[in-house]
């Protein structure tokens, strides 16, 4: 697939951030899993910097100070691009969804054994847990929020993510997501985002 070309902005304004190069995902994990290294970093090139924008919301402060969150991101990526054979991941959305959900997952447990681990006996403080994204919005808007996004099929689970959490633009979006045009993709995301508000709605 030929990616979209980005409309170029006003005089004097930021250009919008380039698409993925159109190398298929399908054929570098081919060559990752052949053991080619230069494949495997173009694709770390291509998956690590959604994941750490997404990370940067997800990552309890405490943590941040015991563990380096960028160290964190690539050790759980590469561990989880190991263990793909049985994924599908013909399409950039559907790899970078998988490997988000393996970083949550990681996350969780990470968090779940601080906080079995931290004391709280008197004269202690006890450890704050919460992520950034949390305190914003509550950790009971943010269960919901991921209850109702694994009720979502597939392509809308992948457009959302994409969008909020890994922060893509358009242009990026229309080859994530394999759609023709940035606008195609952006009508994806608001359709997605509806059938999302819903689901939340209704749980």
């Amino acid at each position: 697939m030929t990616p979209p070309t980005p409309e170029a902005g006003p005089p004097g304004h930021p250009q919008p951030e380039a698409p993925f190069d159109p190398e298929a995902t399908v054929h570098l994990l081919a060559l990752v899993r052949a053991g080619d290294g230069d494949a495997l970093n173009r694709l770390l090139d291509r998956c690590l910097p959604p994941l750490r924008r997404w990370a940067r919301g997800r990552f309890p402060t405490h943590l941040r100070e015991r563990l380096e969150a960028p160290d964190f991101v690539q050790e759980t990526v590469v561990a989880a691009l190991a263990r793909l054979e049985a994924v599908e991941t013909s399409r950039e959305g559907a790899l970078q969804v998988h490997l988000r959900q393996a970083l949550a997952a990681r996350l969780r447990e990470v968090v779940r054994n601080q906080r079995a681990s931290a004391s709280t006996s008197a004269g202690d403080v006890p450890i704050a847990t919460e992520s950034p994204l949390e305190r914003a919005i509550g950790v009971a808007n943010t269960e919901r929020y991921e209850a109702a996004l694994e009720r979502l099929d597939r392509d809308d689970r992948e457009a959302v993510i994409a969008r909020l959490e890994l922060q893509y633009s358009y242009e990026e979006l229309a080859v994530a997501l394999d759609k023709p045009t940035p606008a195609a993709a952006r009508a994806a995301v608001t359709g997605a985002l509806e059938r999302l508000a819903h689901e939340m709605r209704v749980m």
